[in-house]
């Protein structure tokens, strides 16, 4: 069997396992496998082709499981996050970590170990800004501040106190950073759209200033075309008169 064919055969296998709701590791190892490639080209549009497949399934899969238990539900946001991850989207894989936690967040009052705590939330900021995702990065930062002041109340002079003072600064900081650089964004895209703006008016002015010249340069033209047939009708005349 050749290589081509083989990987279509897994590629088959995949979506297969997928379509009848096999996410585990036995299916992660096939869709890792898929993506070896020697060559770098190929290797690029396997990945695309993977993301596309998999981002697609993923819609399909939520739309399936309302009815499945809050577990269930978390197992299978997990292998979407491993996936994603495997195929290099990262856009994707923050927002499915980001969906589970805010389940679990939601889920928390009636199930306590599905509790989020501040460290996670505090990950999974770090992640989203080392990857430039501050929008949902200072989203992550709100809920991180509300787990702190909802599940970590520490009476003042026990040990965990500063600990707490100093989670509240980090993420403070990493908030702070977030908006920043969501502000640096919408100066800068006001900026191109200004700048876009600007462009197309110089060109229409550009293009009115042309036209004019055009104009004024025709003008002058015609103005000395009859100038010149003046001239030459005024010595026309002077010689009839010299011949008579």
């Amino acid at each position: 069997m050749s290589q081509s064919a083989q990987e279509q055969q897994q590629f088959a296998l995949l979506r297969s396992l997928i379509d009848a709701r096999s996410f585990d590791d036995a299916t992660l190892r096939i869709l890792q496998s898929l993506l070896v490639s020697k060559d770098v080209e190929s290797s690029v549009q396997v990945r695309y082709t993977f993301t596309e497949f998999l981002r697609s399934q993923f819609l399909s899969v939520i739309r399936s499981i309302a009815s499945k238990t809050v577990h269930e539900k978390l197992l299978i946001l997990k292998f979407f996050v491993r996936a994603f991850a495997i195929v290099g989207d990262v856009e994707s894989c923050l927002a499915v970590r980001y969906e589970a936690l805010l389940m679990r967040e939601l889920k928390s009052a009636s199930c306590q170990w599905l509790d989020v705590s501040s460290v996670e939330w505090l990950n999974f900021v770090e992640d989203a800004l080392r990857n430039g995702f501050h929008s949902i990065a200072e989203k992550a930062c709100q809920h991180a501040l509300l787990c702190i002041g909802k599940n970590d109340v520490l009476e003042p002079g026990i040990d965990g106190f500063s600990e707490n003072a100093e989670a509240i600064r980090t993420i403070t900081r990493l908030r702070n950073i977030a908006l920043t650089s969501l502000s640096s964004g919408s100066v800068q895209a006001q900026a191109a759209q200004y700048l876009t703006r600007k462009s197309s008016e110089q060109g229409k002015s550009d293009v009115i200033y042309q036209e004019k010249r055009c104009l004024a340069s025709t003008s002058f033209r015609n103005g000395i075309k009859r100038q010149n047939m003046r001239k030459l009708q005024e010595q026309r005349s002077l010689l009839q008169t010299n011949d008579e």
